[in-house]
């Protein structure tokens, strides 16, 4: 067994909010004298009964740490030790995603919201040493005209560069809204060239991962787990190269399955599904991408050749270009061939009782 530190990997599924440091959240509440939820600094914030609630806690808890994240400096710190912590654990590269509009009042309007992002996105990349993208996404909880909104300002920005915009995606909890209604935000983003990376497939079963097909004809999806549940669904996600950004922690802490065995991560995988493995929200869920990589291995029985695969599968599914692909690619031909080490470097990793939603 190799060390997964060492494993170059992209991170294509990690939320900007939910990305803050649990120290960096009591600090900033201290400092602001916000009075947070006791949950929210406890070592595991999501575990609660098994018949309790589980998106409602996980939202009301994410709403909570946005209240910390109301100007310019603090906004620029989380990006910043986003990167970082990413760095530290072998990423070659990141794409954070997130909602401007919950920002933007706090620091002089959406454009701003995201000049900031970008900005420090920029500034993160050159100091790490890694690329840093950025994937806008509009809430289902908002109107659909939001999502035009925000979609054409992704337009605006969009590259593939550091500190660019990649993607455009939707985001919160996929029960609410009318997937077809974001179509038209969608296609402005595709027009744009921007990797279309809606969430679905986690909340709700394969008819959604079909509707979501069907309407915003995605690249990747966030999460997707449950495609597995029918053949049908998973074949067509296979046959349209559809990526799963799959992130167990978040799977079981939000009750989609019990416990990390039931994630379906190899039968994904043997299905010829390519499957990018992300964190999605740490603050939450007390559990950072090389854990994801650790659950693979220790709880869903993937050896180092099938770790180096799901590391390809997410750098060949970023938006990173052609070079840098190339030469994480090689990096991770490396990580294999090299003999695996006497000792191995081992992450604290929870297996947690799962809540209902």
């Amino acid at each position: 067994m190799r060390d997964l530190v060492a494993l170059p990997k992209a991170h294509l599924h990690l939320h900007f909010t939910g990305s803050m440091r649990p120290a960096t959240l009591a600090e900033l509440a201290q400092a602001k004298g916000v009075r947070l939820p006791a949950a929210l600094l406890d070592d595991d914030p999501l575990h609660v009964p098994y018949d309790a609630r589980g998106w409602f806690r996980f939202q009301r808890l994410y709403d909570a740490a946005r209240t910390v994240v109301r100007d310019e400096a603090t906004m620029r710190r989380v990006i910043s030790e986003a990167v970082a912590d990413d760095a530290a654990e072998g990423s070659v590269r990141l794409e954070i995603q997130v909602d401007p509009t919950t920002y933007a009042p706090h620091v002089g309007g959406i454009t701003a919201a995201v000049q900031i992002v970008l900005d420090e996105a920029r500034v993160a990349s050159a100091a790490h040493q890694i690329e840093v993208g950025v994937v806008l996404a509009a809430s289902r909880l908002r109107h659909p005209m939001d999502a035009r909104t925000v979609a054409r300002l992704a337009a605006r920005y969009a590259g593939s560069g550091p500190g660019e915009v990649v993607g455009f995606g939707l985001s919160n909890d996929e029960r609410r809204g009318d997937t077809a209604t974001f179509a038209a935000a969608f296609a402005i983003a595709a027009r744009a060239g921007l990797a279309l990376v809606p969430h679905a497939g986690e909340l709700l079963g394969p008819d959604h991962v079909d509707q979501v097909l069907d309407h915003l004809h995605p690249h990747r999806l966030g999460h997707g787990v449950r495609c597995a549940e029918d053949p049908r669904v998973l074949e067509r996600v296979v046959r349209d190269q559809v990526v799963l950004e799959v992130c167990p922690a978040s799977n079981v802490s939000l009750g989609v399955y019990h416990e990390l065995a039931q994630v379906p991560l190899a039968t994904l995988v043997a299905a010829g599904a390519q499957v990018a493995l992300a964190a999605d929200d740490p603050l939450l869920f007390r559990s950072r991408l090389v854990d994801q990589y650790t659950t693979a291995r220790e709880v869903l029985g993937f050896d180092d050749a099938g770790l180096a695969d799901l590391a390809r599968a997410s750098v060949r599914a970023s938006q990173a270009g052609h070079t840098a692909k190339a030469t994480a690619l090689t990096r991770i031909d490396a990580w294999l061939a090299a003999p695996a080490p006497g000792v191995v470097h081992q992450r604290q990793h929870t297996v947690r009782e799962p809540v209902v939603t």
